[in-house]
């Protein structure tokens, strides 16, 4: 039996299809989400192969300061050594492959295999052996530092590649570079630094993630139980269901942009007439006594939210709103995902307040209890869950798609309910699956 070809994917033939095939301008088809090959090639050919988001360069404030991390599946220890430098080394000893660090982040000289004591520098080279005299006439010393990946930043955004010969990163990120410089104005004047971390497992495919950022169409639905437990102010600010400047962008290389509250696209740009939200209140009363001036009290108090937009770097990290939303894909099926709030880098009179509130605010939506990510998480579960069924059956991106137009900049440019970034990863997906 097979589907209406006009709609569909022909059963007869879905598991035949080269991976590229399996999507289409308008649709893509299930067996992406459950394929385990299908991953296999993808962690080939997408993580293995462009720049993948490690960590921001506050999570590294001095020397000797590292993260453990993953570059697709590849575990890796991204460290500051003592000339600040900063390096992504393959967290595996040379020896016998042992991990040396299991730590999630932390100080350190440098690293000691459990299994062997092989030492190594904050830059990767080998110090150390016990009793070297079994290497001698037997190993250069300097040819066994750990692996070492090329690592680029741009504006405290810290990638990593496993691939030496990739375009470099600024012209990778191309157009999301003034959308991320806005993003990171949100420390009030300050700027921004790593305030807390928590990580979760869903059962579903990365992907399943990746559109969810980029979809706004879903919030108003999904989030209800967040809209009701919220002040009259905040549901306001983000009721872009029905706000026609409320956009959602393509930016090329499979990054997109999603503007839910256009007022607050660049918080610099403040004509002073806003109100600040009353349930502030008690806040700008502290920041008052702490010494701070209006204008700073008031880009503060501006930026509690974020900048009201959500920007989505293919193929794991999204600058979204006030946090940094990161994904590992681990199998077909499950996702580790890391929510990681933000807060200015300001004297501890100034900071402390602020942090306190971004930190509940983030609690309240995005933390393991708060409203808004067990119901996303029940969300991807069900659609990992559904796209089991009837392979040849696609899940649709075509909404909006009759009424895109191109920006000034060359931008496909939709409602923000609409699927233009979804359609953007995928043709990058797409793309880089090409040769699969």
């Amino acid at each position: 039996m097979t589907t209406d070809p006009t709609f569909g994917f022909e059963a007869a033939t879905i598991h035949e299809l080269a991976p590229a095939d399996l999507v289409q301008e308008d649709r893509v088809a299930g067996r992406i989400y459950t394929d385990p090959d299908i991953f296999e090639l993808e962690m080939a050919n997408i993580f293995e192969k462009t720049w993948i988001w490690v960590a921001h360069e506050s999570e590294l404030p001095r020397a000797g300061s590292f993260k453990s991390t993953y570059v697709g599946r590849t575990p890796v220890i991204v460290t500051r050594d003592r000339k600040g430098n900063i390096h992504t080394l393959v967290n595996r000893c040379r020896h016998r492959g042992a991990s040396l660090c299991e730590q999630r982040s932390g100080q350190a000289n440098g690293f000691t295999c459990p299994y062997h004591a092989w030492s190594y520098g904050l830059d990767g080279q080998l110090r150390g052996i016990p009793y070297p005299e079994g290497y001698e006439g037997v190993m250069d010393k300097s040819q066994m530092s750990l692996k070492k990946l090329r690592t680029e930043s741009y504006a405290g955004l810290i990638f990593a590649t496993l691939d030496d010969d990739i375009e470099p990163l600024e012209d990778f990120l191309g157009d999301v570079r003034p959308w991320a410089d806005r993003f990171l104005k949100q420390g009030g004047g300050y700027p921004i630094k790593v305030i807390g971390t928590h990580r979760f497992k869903f059962h579903g495919n990365w992907k399943i993630q990746l559109e969810n950022t980029t979809d706004g169409y879903h919030f108003p639905i999904v989030h209800r139980s967040w809209m009701a437990s919220v002040d009259a102010e905040t549901a306001d600010m983000l009721a872009f269901m029905t706000d026609p400047e409320s956009t959602v962008q393509d930016l090329g290389n499979g990054h997109s942009v999603m503007h839910m509250v256009p007022e607050h696209m660049d918080l610099d740009a403040d004509d002073g007439t806003e109100p600040l939200q009353p349930r502030f209140a008690p806040l700008v009363a502290e920041l008052e006594a702490a010494g701070a001036d209006e204008a700073t009290i008031r880009r503060l108090v501006r930026s509690m939210h974020g900048t009201g937009s959500n920007l989505n770097l293919f193929p794991n990290v999204s600058l979204s709103s006030a946090f940094f939303r990161v994904l590992r894909p681990v199998s077909v099926d499950e996702t580790v995902i890391e929510h990681i709030a933000l807060g200015p880098d300001a004297p501890p009179e100034i900071a402390g307040p602020v942090i306190r509130e971004r930190l509940r605010i983030h609690e309240h939506f995005q933390g393991p209890f708060g409203f808004g990510t067990p119901d996303d998480s029940e969300g991807w579960d069900r659609v990992q869950r559904g796209a089991q069924a009837a392979p040849e059956m696609p899940i649709m991106v075509n909404r909006g798609l009759k009424r895109e137009v191109v920006a000034p900049e060359g931008w496909p440019t939709a409602h923000s309910t609409d699927e233009t970034g979804m359609r953007a990863a995928y043709r990058m997906w797409k793309r880089m699956m090409s040769n699969a």
